[in-house]
C-alpha cells in the first residue's frame, strides 16, 4: 500500500518513500530541510536538478533537466517508479552510507530516489537521544505512538530513556537530579520494579568508574546512546526506523547461508565480513577436502578391524586381527603419522578401542569369543588392567564415563557391567545382550544397542531404562555426536541412519554404502561435525554432508571391506580408515594446491562425485 503524499502529510505516514509521483506533486517534510543526511530535502518542493520550476515527483527516481519536455518527464516518471523492494534497497544503502558519515551522499540519494531513510519523527527522536536532550526525546515518543504497532511499548521505551537519563545524572555527580528521575519519573511508570530497585542501588556508587562497572554500562556518550537507540528501535516498525546496521546483517546472513550450502566447507566459521569477498559466491574446492590418500600404514600383518583418533587428535590407535594395537603419533605440522608403540598380547584380536576422556588410557576389546578386556596406559605403554569376569563372557564393546574413572562394557551373551580403572565390578545389568555402547555427558545414562534392533537408555543410578531408538534390522554399531543430540547407526542390510535422540525420530537415511552383516563403524567429522563418513563392504569410504542423503565423495584405494572410519577431532582435514586388506589409509586434502585452487575459486561445489 502506497501513499500519494496528500492528506495528512508525511508526519503521519509510515511509508519510507514519498510516493507523490502518483499525482505529480512534490512533497517535503515540515521545515523542508535536514542536515544529518537522514531525510531527503527537496528544494522548494522541486526535484533534484530542476531549474525551471517544473517538478518531478520524489519517487520517480530521476531528476529533470531544464531542457526536458513534459512528455519526457512523464515517461521518466513512469519508467523509474520504484518498487517496494527497490525502495528498501535504497534505504539500506542510505543507512549504511550514513553510518560511514557520508551524509551529503545520503541527502542526494534520498532526493534523487524520492525516498526517505526514516520517518521525520524518528529522525527527530534519534537526534534528541544522541544529543542527550531527554525531555525532547520523551515528547517525540508522543508523535511516534500513532506509528507503532503496539502503543503499550511506549512505556518500555520511556523506561529505557529515563534509565539512561538517570545513569548520566549519576555519572555527572548530579545525585539530586538523579533521585528526582528515579522517584518522580521512573517509579510512577509502575514498570519493571525489580530493575528500579537495582537502579536505586547505584546511588551508593562512590565514583563514575564504580558506577560503570556495577551497571555494566559504557558511560555517558555516543557508545551508550547508540546502544540505547538499538534497543529503542526494536519497538518501532522498519517503515519508521530501520533496524541498526541492517545491510551488514543481511550480508552476514547471506554469507552464512552460502557456507551452509557449500558441500565441502570444512573450516571454522568466521562471522567477520572482512574475511570473505562479497563480490563472489562462497565456494570450497573438493581439493581442500580429505579425499586424497596421504599415507598408507602397512605395519599390521592381518585384517585391521578398528581405528580411532584420540580426543585431542594427536594420536591414532588401530586394532587388528594380528593381536596387536598400534599407537601412531600425528605430526602437528605435516599431519604425517609415525609408529609410536605397539601393544601386544590380545590373543583374540582387537575389534574395538576406546580412549579415556583425557587420552591417558585406552581400552581394547576383542571379537565375540573374547571374554577379556585390556586397559592400557598409553603414555607409558603399560597394561593397567586385564579384566575378565567370567570365561563365559563376551566383552566386545566399551564406553568411558565422562569422569574418566569408570567405564561400561558388555557383549551379546548378556553381560553389561560398570567397572572402575582396576577392573572392579561396580554395577551390572542382567540379561542385556549388548552390541554397542555409549555414555552420555550427564554421567548417568548409558546407551546400548541390543539384539532387539533397538537402542535403550540405562540409568545406573536409579536403575531405570527406556527405549530411545527402534529399528527394523540389527544395529551393528552406533556413535553419538559431541552435543549428545544425534546418533549415527550402521544398520544391517540398510546402511547408515541418522537419529535425533531427543525427539526420537529418524532424521535421514544415507545412500550408497554397502552394509550387510559385517560390523562397520561410521563417524561424525569436520568442523561442527557437519560431515559423516562410513566404511563399506564394497571397499570404499563414503562421505556425506550431514544434511544430504547422497554422498559427496566416494574414496577408493582399499581392496577389501572398510571396517572403520575415524575423523580427527582437532584436524578437520584428516581422516583414517581401517580395512580387511591389512592397511590403514590416512586421507587429507590434495597434496598440491595452487593459490586459486586453495581459495576455492576454480571449482563449483555443487558438482557431486560419482
Amino acid at each position: 500500500m502506497q501513499s500519494n503524499g496528500a492528506g495528512q502529510g508525511q508526519e503521519s505516514s509510515e511509508l519510507p518513500c514519498l510516493n507523490s509521483a502518483q499525482n505529480g506533486e512534490s512533497s517535503s517534510s515540515a521545515g523542508g530541510t535536514h542536515s544529518n543526511g537522514l531525510l531527503s530535502n527537496a528544494d522548494n518542493g522541486n526535484g533534484v536538478g530542476t531549474s525551471n520550476g517544473s517538478s518531478v515527483g520524489p519517487c520517480s527516481g530521476t531528476s529533470a533537466t531544464s531542457t526536458a519536455s513534459g512528455s519526457e518527464v512523464g515517461s521518466l516518471k513512469k519508467k523509474k517508479r520504484l518498487s517496494q523492494t527497490e525502495e528498501d534497497v535504497i534505504r539500506l544503502i542510505g543507512q549504511h552510507l550514513h553510518g560511514l558519515g557520508l551524509n551529503q551522499t545520503v541527502d542526494l540519494l534520498m532526493q534523487e530516489s524520492g525516498c526517505r531513510l526514516e520517518h521525520p519523527s524518528a529522525s527527530k527522536f534519534r537526534n534528541h537521544v544522541m544529543e542527550g536532550e531527554w525531555d525532547k526525546a520523551e515528547n517525540d515518543l508522543n508523535e511516534l505512538r500513532a506509528l507503532m504497532h503496539s502503543p503499550n511499548a511506549i512505556v518500555r521505551m520511556k523506561f529505557l530513556l529515563l534509565q539512561q537519563k538517570y545513569l548520566e545524572y549519576l555519572e555527572d555527580g548530579k545525585v539530586l537530579e538523579a533521585l528526582q528521575v528515579l522517584r518522580g519519573e521512573l517509579t510512577p511508570l509502575k514498570y519493571n520494579t525489580d530493575r528500579i530497585h537495582v537502579l536505586s542501588g547505584y546511588l551508593m556508587c562512590s565514583h563514575a568508574d564504580d558506577l560503570r562497572a556495577k551497571a555494566e554500562w559504557e558511560g555517558k556518550g555516543t557508545a551508550s546512546r547508540s546502544r540505547l537507540l538499538d534497543k529503542l528501535q526494536t519497538y518501532l516498525p522498519p517503515s519508521v526506523m530501520l533496524p541498526p546496521r541492517r545491510l551488514h546483517t543481511l550480508l552476514r546472513q547471506a554469507v552464512e547461508l552460502q557456507r551452509d550450502r557449500c558441500l565441502y566447507h570444512n573450516t571454522k566459521l568466521d562471522n567477520n565480513l572482512d574475511s570473505v569477498s562479497l563480490l563472489l559466491d562462497h565456494v570450497c574446492s573438493r581439493k581442500q577436502f580429505p579425499c586424497y590418500t596421504q599415507q598408507i600404514l602397512t605395519e599390521h600383518c592381518n585384517e585391521v578391524w578398528f581405528c580411532k583418533f584420540s580426543n585431542d587428535g594427536t594420536k591414532l590407535a588401530t586394532g587388528s586381527k594380528d593381536t596387536t594395537v598400534i599407537i601412531w603419533q600425528v605430526d602437528p605440522e605435516s599431519h604425517q603419522l609415525k609408529l609410536l608403540r605397539t601393544l601386544e598380547g590380545h590373543a583374540y584380536g582387537v575389534s574395538y578401542l576406546a580412549w579415556s576422556p583425557d587420552d591417558t588410557y585406552l581400552i581394547a576389546c576383542g571379537p565375540d569369543d573374547c571374554s577379556e578386556l585390556w586397559l592400557w596406559n598409553v603414555q607409558t605403554g603399560e597394561l593397567r588392567t586385564k579384566m575378565s569376569q567370567s570365561h563365559e563372557d563376551s566383552l566386545t564393546s566399551v564406553a568411558w564415563n565422562p569422569d574418566g574413572k569408570r567405564f561400561v562394557t558388555g557383549g551379546q551373551r548378556g553381560q553389561f557391567y560398570q567397572c572402575d580403572l582396576d577392573g572392579n565390578l561396580l554395577d551390572s545389568w542382567e540379561g542385556v545382550r549388548v552390541q554397542c555402547l555409549w555414555c552420555l555427558s550427564d554421567g548417568k545414562t548409558v546407551l546400548a544397542s541390543d539384539t532387539h534392533q533397538r537402542i535403550r537408555g540405562y540409568n545406573f543410578e536409579d536403575l531405570t531404562d527406556r527405549n530411545i531408538v527402534q529399528e527394523d534390522h540389527p544395529i551393528m554399531s552406533f556413535t553419538v555426536s559431541k552435543n549428545g543430540r544425534l546418533a549415527l547407526l550402521n544398520v544391517a542390510t540398510q546402511g547408515v541412519h541418522l537419529w535425533d535422540l531427543q525427539d526420537r525420530v529418524l532424521v535421514r537415511k544415507y545412500q550408497g554404502v554397502t552394509q550387510g552383516f559385517y560390523t562397520i563403524h561410521s563417524c561424525f567429522g569436520g568442523h561442527n561435525e557437519d560431515f559423516i563418513a562410513s566404511g563399506s563392504e564394497d571397499h570404499k569410504v563414503y562421505i556425506w554432508h550431514r544434511r544430504g542423503e547422497l554422498p559427496i565423495a566416494e574414496l577408493t584405494g582399499h581392496t577389501r571391506t572398510v571396517n572403520c572410519v575415524s575423523w580427527n577431532p582437532a584436524i578437520p582435514g584428516l581422516m583414517a580408515s581401517a580395512s580387511d586388506d591389512g592397511t590403514v589409509r590416512i586421507w587429507g586434502p590434495a597434496p598440491f594446491l595452487d593459490t586459486q585452487e586453495a581459495d576455492g575459486l576454480n571449482e563449483n561445489s555443487s558438482n557431486m562425485d560419482s
